[in-house]
This record gives C-alpha cells, sequence and structure tokens, in this order.
C-alpha cells in the first residue's frame, strides 16, 4: 500500500471522529494530515510529509481555536444593580454625577444626554465601574 493511502485513512478517520465530537480541532488535524497524503501522492520525502502535515496541524488548530473563540459568546449574566435607585450627591458641569449606592460613592452617568436630572436616579447599566443612569425605573427589573 501507498503511504499516502496510509495518511488518507488516518485523516479520514480523524474527520470521521469529528462529526462525533463537533469541536473543529479534529476536523483542522485531519485536513492537515490529508494534506501530509497529498505531499506524499505527488512524492515528498517522509520527513517533508510529517513537516508538513505537523507545521499545517497546528495553524489549522490555531485558526480553528481563534474561529471558536470569535463565534462563542459569554453568558450574559443580569447585573444585580439593574433598576436601583441611587442617591446623587453631587452633578458635575460635563453631565456626570457622583452618587451614593452600596455604601459608597461612585462615578455616573446619564442614559442619554436629554435624560432629566430627577430624584430618584434608576441604574440601567453599568460601563466598568460607571453607574448608567435613567429617571425611570427599568420595567424587568425586579421588585427592590
Amino acid at each position: 500500500m501507498h503511504a499516502y493511502w496510509t495518511w488518507w485513512f488516518i485523516a479520514a478517520v480523524l474527520i470521521g471522529i469529528e462529526l462525533i465530537v463537533g469541536t473543529f480541532y479534529l476536523l483542522a488535524v485531519g485536513i492537515a494530515v490529508g494534506l501530509g497524503g497529498l505531499a506524499a501522492w505527488w512524492g515528498a520525502s517522509e520527513p517533508m510529509q510529517f513537516a508538513i502535515a505537523g507545521v499545517l496541524g497546528v495553524v489549522l488548530t490555531i485558526i480553528a481555536h481563534r474561529w471558536r473563540l470569535a463565534r462563542a459568546s459569554p453568558p450574559q449574566q443580569p447585573s444585580l444593580d439593574f433598576g436601583q435607585a441611587v442617591q446623587i450627591k453631587a452633578w458635575n458641569a460635563d453631565g456626570t454625577a457622583r452618587v451614593a449606592y452600596r455604601g459608597s460613592e461612585w462615578d455616573a452617568e446619564l442614559a442619554t444626554p436629554e435624560t432629566p436630572r430627577a430624584e430618584p436616579m434608576y441604574i440601567v447599566a453599568t460601563r466598568a465601574n460607571v453607574l448608567v443612569l435613567s429617571d425611570r425605573k427599568p420595567a424587568s427589573a425586579g421588585i427592590s
């Protein structure tokens, strides 16, 4: 049996297992092994076949991993702060504010520039350590 048949048989087994597992990593390795078989079919030396399969295996696995990470979205957990009322300590000239919430002072900004500066204000989002405020309690906020 020619060497390229061995490469292609192993590639088919790896891709077949990938159909069961579904992670795309074995698909990447299976394609690399298949291309190693293609190199054998074209008459490349055995070390060159392994080099092609090895390098392409690593490169295609990295590509598959990055593709998987790009498509994966972290589970969104609702913020426990969403809908909670805050006490305004001081408004700044740029429209931001210092607010009292959970026993300390926080930086806050309005959800939109048109949001009226009212009491009480409610947390509708967070941006890093900054609370985003609205004059209306969000409808989906639980009873607090």
